[in-house]
């Protein structure tokens, strides 16, 4: 039988109608010419049929070399026919597979409302999309990612179902493992200042009558000489004992690494022996470290302080925690000193940091914007600048941005840091389009107080129209926690808005807070920036090489540029290159410099203020 298509045809019609006139005719001339047409038609069919089968056939072929499984089901979502991908997935054949409903594939992680759901998008709409659980062969359950589409008759009657879906293990453990660093220091594994927030904030809750809780903020002195001295690697490794020893004397607390050379310790206790137990802990910690066969012997200053006499919120308790330390190593270091009110007040070396800070905006002489070059890592090209803020005090010289930014944070400086930075970034970019540097974008943090406060997008438009400049000059960088932070409220449309105004967007510091693959699907991102403590030991690290590796995948199937930070080797730049980096920034190609720095590295040489005697001996 003609398939239908063919049958469509006039030129098939002509020769059906012609076949009866071939013996009916008295004409013999005219029997000759319906014969001919018949003939005509005939062959005009078979054409037709042996291209449907080649379209078939190579239909097939594209069916059997697609990466997704593929199920065809009748109406009763029995399966009909799949594709070598389905056998690659679940282990079943297709003869194994045939007549068996794909119900029966299901692993038992989803409920009777779910299927509800689902059925009823399928016969609603005439598709579903979404996440499901699987079992293999074997048994083992694994997630993918299943579209399913509604075949229906000319009289809207379901006659098949096309399933096609993906394993997404590797996804779901790469999310695990980014889940995992968000909430874990690299070094020691320790829960990182974020999850000690939450730890804090769980004990508080759960605090039955008659229990405190007794915490510590550590800080070790002298690090920097231990790294100067022995090198850095062998700092990291003391770091990692002094982790291991503070854990074994907490044992049912909770110890964790807030960065750099910070630890903190919570207990929760029915005694009331807070002095005795900060003396124990600095006597357990006090004992010498073997490094390379020496004894060395750590100073510590601790600041501490006990819930619920001294508060009840766990961003107090923190800032108190803060607060004593910062008294202690003002009163030369090695010392512990629990919180006591007096300690918030104008004497604590912070504070007058904070009220130095509100005057170097007002004067705005003392702040400094530097820029650090990014460049392509084969060609080393120029291709983009970070602008980072940098203070210099009129008595203390620098203050690292460490220093005074989380200070800022805590006493609502930021959103005036944060326009201060705009306004210099816009006027430096208008004077170097005029100045024939190089036209690259320049990228500038944005915190979350900006995004809190609503007035972001009118003042980039503001400073954008003042200095006349296009949005596609000035990127905004946000790290993984602005977008998580609550108060900035859905982050989707107003990274949309930013991006309909021109301005490129990257995610900073990308892999050490956790931002699900799903949740970074949604934003309007163009670039992410892999942290610097990824790179920092590649390539011989081989979790460091296998995450990077990872997230450069993921980046490139989602169609993301990253830029890898904190590249300060050969063996770095190449392991990034062989992995696909198109983009790297750090110290192998510059530090942050002044704009006159970077003027005297990237201008063009002006020939025309050579001597003239000079310029006359240049070849023509």
């Amino acid at each position: 039988m003609w398939p239908s298509a063919s049958l469509n045809r006039p030129l098939v019609w002509m020769g059906l109608i012609a076949l009866p006139a071939c013996i009916w005719l008295p004409d013999t001339m005219l029997r000759i010419v319906a014969a001919s047409l018949v003939a005509v038609s005939m062959t005009d069919a078979w054409r037709q049929v042996r291209k449907q089968q080649q379209r078939l056939s190579l239909a097939e072929a594209a069916v059997g070399l697609a990466g997704d499984a593929i199920v065809i089901s009748d109406a009763r979502n029995h399966v009909m026919a799949v594709n070598p991908a389905f056998t690659e997935i679940t282990g079943y054949e297709s003869g194994e597979i045939r007549d068996r409903s794909l119900e029966t594939l299901a692993a038992p992680r989803h409920d009777k409302a779910f299927f509800q759901v689902f059925w009823s998008a399928l016969k609603n709409t005439g598709r579903w999309e979404g996440e499901m659980w699987n079992r293999r062969k074997h048994g083992d359950e694994y997630p993918e990612w299943l579209k399913v589409r509604a075949v229906t008759d000319n009289r809207g009657r379901i006659t098949h179902y096309i399933s096609l879906f993906s394993d997404i293990s590797a996804q779901k453990a790469r999310e695990q493992d980014l889940r995992r660093i968000g909430y874990e220091d690299p070094l020691t594994g320790l829960p990182n200042r974020r999850r000690l927030h939450d730890l804090l904030g769980s004990r508080l809750r759960h605090l039955r009558a008659g229990e405190s809780l007794d915490m510590a903020l550590i800080d070790i002195d002298g690090l920097k000489s231990v790294n100067d001295s022995l090198g850095v690697e062998q700092g990291d490794k003391l770091l990692a004992r002094f982790a291991q020893r503070l854990t074994s004397y907490a044992a049912g607390g909770v110890v964790g690494r807030l960065g750099g050379d910070e630890f903190m310790v919570i207990r929760t206790t029915t005694f009331d022996d807070h002095s005795e137990w900060i003396s124990n802990l600095r006597d357990h910690l006090s004992h010498p470290f073997d490094i390379n066969d020496q004894p060395l012997r750590l100073g510590m200053t601790i600041g501490s302080c006990r819930t619920p006499e001294d508060g009840r919120d766990s961003g107090v308790l923190f800032q108190r925690l803060e607060s004593a330390l910062y008294s202690a190593k003002r009163l030369g270091g090695n010392q512990s000193l629990r919180f006591r009110p007096a300690l918030d007040k104008q004497d604590n070396p912070q504070l007058a940091l904070v009220s130095d800070l509100r005057s170097a905006l007002v004067s705005g002489d003392q702040l400094e914007l530097h820029y650090q070059t990014q460049h392509h890592p084969k060609s080393k090209e120029l291709v983009g600048m970070e602008a980072l803020l940098r203070w210099r005090h009129p008595r203390d010289g620098m203050i690292s941005p460490g220093d005074f930014i989380p200070l800022a944070e805590r006493h609502g400086l930021m959103a005036q840091l944060g326009t201060w930075v705009i306004e210099k970034a816009c006027a430096q970019q208008a004077h170097w389009m005029n100045s024939g540097m190089p036209k690259v974008t320049i990228w500038i943090n944005i915190s979350a107080l900006q995004l809190f406060q609503g007035d972001l997008e009118a003042q980039l438009a503001g400073c954008l129209k003042r200095f006349g400049l296009k949005a596609s000059q000035i990127g905004l960088e946000l790290t993984e926690s602005v977008l998580l932070d609550e108060r900035a409220g859905d982050m989707s449309p107003r990274l949309e808005a930013l991006h309909t105004q021109g301005h490129p967007i990257a995610i900073d510091d990308f892999g050490t807070g956790y931002s699900s693959l799903a949740y970074l699907k949604r934003l309007t991102v163009d670039k992410v920036k892999l942290d610097r403590a990824f790179i920092r030991a590649l390539p011989d690290d081989r979790a460091d090489a296998a995450i990077v590796t990872a997230v450069l995948a993921m980046a490139k199937g989602m169609g993301l540029e990253v830029i890898a930070e904190g590249v300060e080797t050969e063996e770095q730049r190449k392991f990034l290159i062989d992995a696909g980096c198109t983009m790297i920034q750090g110290f192998l190609f510059a530090r942050p410099l002044p704009p006159e720095e970077l003027e005297k590295r990237w201008l063009p040489v002006d020939t025309s203020l050579r001597e003239p005697e000079e310029a006359l001996q240049q070849p023509s």
